[in-house]
This record gives C-alpha cells, structure tokens and sequence, in this order.
C-alpha cells in the first residue's frame, strides 16, 4: 500500500475520536459508539481504497456497527481487508475514564484472519520476547522468559489484565509468580500496543479479550517488531458455529502473530478519545479540538506521532444533524 495512505487512515480514526469524545462522562456508551461509527464510515467513504471489514463490532442486522462484510472506501485500488473497532473502550468514554481510543489496521486483500465478534485467549509482549512466549506455556514461564529478555527480575514486570470473574486464577497464578499486576476496567489495545514501547509501563498483556481487538492489536505489534498470539475463546455452541460459518477449522487452534497479520504490507492507526498510557485524548476549545494520533507501517517499521487542531465550524461531518440530534438528546430535546 502507498504510505500516503497512511495519512488517510489518521483522517478516519480523529474523525470517530472526535465525534465520540463529546460523550465522554455522559453515562450513554451506545451513543458514543453510535457517534463513532457514523463518523469513521462517513470518512472512509473518501479514502481511496476498495476495503471490507473483516474484523468488527457486529453483523449486518446489528447496524449501526461496522459489520464483517461491509464495504469501505471510494472502491478502487488497492484491495485491502480493514479492521475497525470505532470507539475501543465505551464504557470507558461513558464512564469518563483512560484509555478509550479509535482505532483500525488495514492490509492486503486476504492477509487478516476473518475472525468473528467474539473472545480470544491473548498475550502480547514487545520486540525483546519475540518468540519466547507461548499461550501453551504455563504462566510463570511465560513471566520468566519475559523477564530474561527484559534483564529484569520478575518482580519488576507489569502485566495488563482486564478485570474480569473469568480472570480469577490467572491473576492468581501472576501473583504467585511475583509479577505486579494492572487490571483494566476495558480496552486491551492500548496496553497490547504498550507492550512493545520501552518505558510505558506495560510489560505483557495477558487474558481474554475481544478476538476483533486481538487481530488489531496483533497488527500494531507487527509494525512494531512485537509478539502475539490468540486462541478464540467461544462462550456456547452459537460462537463455535459462527465461527465454522467464517471458516474457522478448528476453533482451538492456537493464532500466530504471522497467521493473524499474513503480511507485512500493514498499516495501523489509532487516536486517542480519553488520556491514556498510550495517547491524549481530545482537547475542545472554541470551535476547535485538538487530536493526538499514532500511525504505523510495517514495511518500514515507522511510527508516526500526529498532534492536529481541527477548525469543527469547517468540517461538514461535525454541522451533520447526527450529530447536533445526539446533543439535543442530552438536553432533553430534538432538534
């Protein structure tokens, strides 16, 4: 893909941070998401590509959701399968909380696994513990290895968990290993992503999250020289069934980093919606707002920082009635 189309994938994910971050502390995190996916999709209709979403929020019938199926884009040249998660983090945004980003990956035309909308075992490490790691491993194995090639004690590793019931004896067995522990309220790409940058504070993302975040995650940590692997985690026969209709095998087949993201040819982008680890959130001024961004190509392995003020009165997207309709609901009226 053409690296200037880097700069467009940006262009799409400040235009759902900026729509979505007007929600944040409301307590409606389906308004919020509902912001952000009208406004990804009204911009990604004017990027130059021929996409479909092969990893998102939803089915067809469950609209207004990025759908796995769905075709972005003006519909020309290159070919690419695009993975979106608009609002990554909406209780976050509701609750007014850190750590909610926008967030896609985009690669060549078959090069991202199909996955459904549904769980994923993970665990991510950085460029250091590339190939030492392994979800068959046992915990404290995993920690040791990561330790080693960090040079650190693991006493001194941070692992990202999400804060779940289903996470009981994970957190247990991280514990009797000796390593700290972050729990997370939601939102597992930006600590994921994290893991690869020296000095954030993350180590290694472990647990089950959302399979669709997993593959997004897993193109991050391409672009980064990282690692991942997932294994699809179905809750009931309906997920195991959803998954065979996509094409899934063997729903215990563990997922390379190189199964999830085929190609190097990838791009990843994500801006930030509240303040996180990873990225500021909006700042609104008078008729302005300014957006923090991260973009990355894996062919180069280049990471872009873009800090953009946008001019709101001169952007059409955000005069559009959607979104004034959702501002009038909060008062308590309909425009």
């Amino acid at each position: 893909m053409e690296r200037e189309l880097a700069l467009e994938f940006v262009r799409v994910t400040e235009a759902a941070a900026l729509a979505s971050a007007r929600w944040m502390g409301r307590g409606n995190k389906e308004a919020a998401d509902d912001a952000a996916v009208s406004a990804m999709r009204a911009v990604f209709d004017t990027v130059q590509i021929d996409g479909i979403v092969v990893i998102g929020e939803g089915e067809m019938d469950e609209a207004p959701m990025l759908y796995i199926g769905e075709r972005v884009g003006m519909g020309v040249p290159p070919l690419v399968d695009v993975a979106v998660d608009p609002l990554e983090g909406t209780n976050i945004v509701a609750k007014g909380l850190t750590g909610a980003i926008a967030v896609l990956a985009v690669a060549p035309r078959g090069t991202l696994l199909h996955a459904p909308d549904m769980y994923m075992d993970k665990i991510a490490v950085g460029p250091e513990a590339r190939g030492r790691v392994s979800l068959d491993a046992p915990v404290k194995d995993n920690l040791k290895e990561v330790a080693r090639a960090l040079d650190k004690q693991i006493c001194e590793l941070t692992v990202v968990v999400l804060d779940r019931p289903r996470h009981q004896e994970l957190i247990e067995e991280i514990r009797r290993a000796g390593a700290r522990i972050k729990l997370i309220t939601d939102g597992d790409v930006s600590p994921a992503v994290a893991a690869a940058y020296p000095g954030s504070g993350v180590d290694i993302l472990m647990g089950v999250g959302g399979a669709p975040e997993g593959v997004i995650s897993a193109a991050a940590l391409r672009c980064l020289g990282g690692d991942f692997q997932g294994r699809l985690w179905p809750e009931d026969e309906e997920d195991v069934e959803r998954a065979t209709k996509m094409g899934i095998k063997d729903i215990n087949h563990l997922y390379t980093l190189d199964e999830l993201v085929q190609s190097e040819d990838v791009i990843f982008a994500a801006t930030g919606i509240t303040d996180g680890d990873l990225l500021k959130g909006v700042r609104y001024s008078a008729h302005r707002a300014r957006t923090y961004s991260l973009v990355m190509r894996g062919v180069s392995r280049t990471v872009r920082y873009i800090e953009a003020l946008h001019q709101l009165d001169r952007k059409p997207l955000f005069r559009d009635n959607t979104i004034k309709l959702y501002e009038g609901e909060v008062r308590g009226t309909k425009e």
